[in-house]
């Protein structure tokens, strides 16, 4: 498969040949599978405290002729807890049991359990190859971006940029201008997680795919939905949020290269 190496001023240079991994099969399921591993794996664990609802005394005799019990008086014989007593009248109200006020949870989350999901390294490595060739796809691209000129394979300076507005250049200049438009749009969240730190909900945008440690990394990292990421570090995930395939990526030549000398996820 052949492909424009582009300089940083958006002109091509050369033609160069891409990878094996970019002309995989595009497989949507097995990408899908992936990608739900991966964020089952990143959930937190939570649950409640094991004693949550128990922790006064409440039990209580059931006996028929025991003073200190709910036999005879005309109440439910659910657990209950002693609030008072004057002699041989007794106080008490609901505990312990779900049905009462502050009492157990009838089937509560527990913190033991594993969300976690296992997938085969077979597999996972072909659902990044099938992620990869689908950023090369200019339908799949265009369904997801407003942009469908890939795959976009910049010249090696692209890693030494050290200034935000260099790379927002940069997309201007490879005419990415409608999907610096679209990322700017962002939706409020739903529910309750408006009060929890995560109010906006925002686009994913441009996946910058670099060879290793750059100054690109940090330049890029103040753009909303754009992401940087070291070629050895590709997931399905970051090649295809909410598991749609598709994302636009900008590769570094100098990253192409490292994936096609060092058979990355074959």
């Amino acid at each position: 498969m052949k492909a424009e190496l582009l300089s940083l001023d958006g002109k091509k240079e050369k033609e160069i040949t891409l990878p094996e991994q970019f002309t995989e099969e595009f497989r949507p399921d097995v990408i899908k599978r992936a990608v739900l591993a991966i964020q089952a794996n990143k959930r937190q664990k939570y649950g409640v405290t094991e004693t949550a609802g128990k922790r006064y005394s409440s039990r209580l005799s059931r006996r028929r002729r025991q003073y200190r019990g709910s036999y005879g008086k005309g109440i439910s014989r659910i657990q209950r807890k002693i609030m008072s007593r004057r002699g041989a009248h007794i106080n008490m109200v609901g505990a312990f049991v779900p049905g009462a006020r502050g009492g157990r949870t009838a089937h509560p989350p527990i913190a033991a359990k594993n969300w976690g999901q296992k997938v085969n390294d077979k597999e996972r490595r072909l659902a990044i190859r099938s992620a990869i060739a689908a950023t090369a796809n200019k339908e799949i691209v265009a369904a997801r971006a407003s942009f469908s000129n890939v795959p976009l394979i910049i010249a090696e300076g692209i890693e030494s940029i050290a200034k935000t507005k260099d790379v927002e250049a940069l997309m201007l200049k490879l005419g990415m201008e409608k999907e610096i438009e679209r990322i700017k749009e962002s939706k409020v969240r739903a529910g309750r997680g408006k009060t929890r730190g995560r109010r906006h909900k925002n686009k994913s945008s441009v996946l910058f795919v670099v060879s290793g440690k750059c100054p690109l990394q940090k330049s890029a990292k103040n753009l909303h939905g754009v992401d940087v990421s070291d070629v050895k570090s590709l997931n399905a995930e970051l090649l295809a949020p909410g598991a749609v395939a598709g994302r636009l990526t900008v590769w570094s030549s100098k990253a192409v290269e490292k994936m096609d000398k060092e058979k990355l996820f074959r």
